[in-house]
């Protein structure tokens, strides 16, 4: 597969992908019609299928444009969601071929940002909407610190070498907190220099990798006694298990 990102509003990526020999596309969380439609023009390539993470408007805005242009596209979105256009829904464990493409993709259930979130993994290639960002993960909006710890523990158990294709380009702010919690986190420190001489250059710092993520991402450490420690401390109590970590940690980057 050939994965390409299309820049959309301020900071949203959305992910274009098909196969080489083929002019079928296929596009993930399409917020914004017309970038898409410019995308697809540009590689002469005819949209196939459409995959929605969650039922946020910078994620669905520009489907249904999307569809009027490419009525033969199909729409493959979370099956427990609400969503204002025609689709397949899809749940924890399926399998889907989406039209256009050879690979097959399994479904994750990972609620916490929102509570019909799903992730798409397919040979290696995850694409985790709002759930995981490099070096942070999303806002609970509607699930809880519990559910969105079991959905990053999910994906925890992915290969090392997984690579992730998240929905924004978010890392440097990210990595400024990260920082703050872990300041001598030598990993951390080599990675924000990775990344600044990737924004420098006008690239995205996307996809990263799983293994990269379990290095420097605190809310994939929230098993290390350095965040337990700093949490703690931001918190000035003592905190029991990996769910009150993540959720003191989680409360102190939304007021960062």
């Amino acid at each position: 597969m050939q994965i390409l990102h299309i820049p959309a509003f301020n900071d949203n990526y959305i992910w274009l992908i098909k196969e080489p020999e083929s002019n079928a596309c296929v596009v993930v969380d399409p917020g914004d019609a017309e970038v898409v439609k410019q995308r697809l023009a540009d590689l002469n390539c005819q949209l196939s299928a459409v995959l929605i993470t969650h039922h946020h408007a910078d994620h669905i805005g520009g489907v249904e444009a999307l569809l009027s242009y490419y009525p033969q596209a199909r729409v493959y979105a979370p099956k427990n969601g609400s969503y204002p256009f025609p689709h397949q829904g899809v749940a924890d464990g399926e399998q889907i071929t989406p039209e256009g493409l050879k690979n097959s993709f399994k479904v994750i259930e990972v609620p916490g940002h929102t509570l019909d979130h799903v992730a798409y993994l397919s040979a290696g290639q995850l694409f985790v909407g709002d759930t995981l960002f490099a070096a942070g993960c999303g806002r609970l909006f509607e699930g809880n610190a519990e559910q969105m710890h079991h959905s990053l523990s999910k994906l925890k158990a992915l290969e090392p070498n997984t690579k992730i294709y998240s929905a924004h380009e978010y890392t440097q702010a990210n990595v400024k907190f990260a920082l703050a919690v872990e300041p001598e986190n030598q990993a951390l420190l080599a990675y924000q220099k990775h990344i600044s001489k990737l924004r420098q250059s006008g690239l995205p710092t996307l996809p990263s990798t799983l293994e990269q993520q379990l290095a420097v991402n605190p809310f994939l450490r929230c098993d290390q006694s350095s965040i337990k420690s700093a949490v703690e401390m931001h918190n000035s109590r003592p905190l029991n298990n990996e769910i009150a970590v993540f959720a003191g940690l989680r409360s102190w980057k939304d007021s960062f």
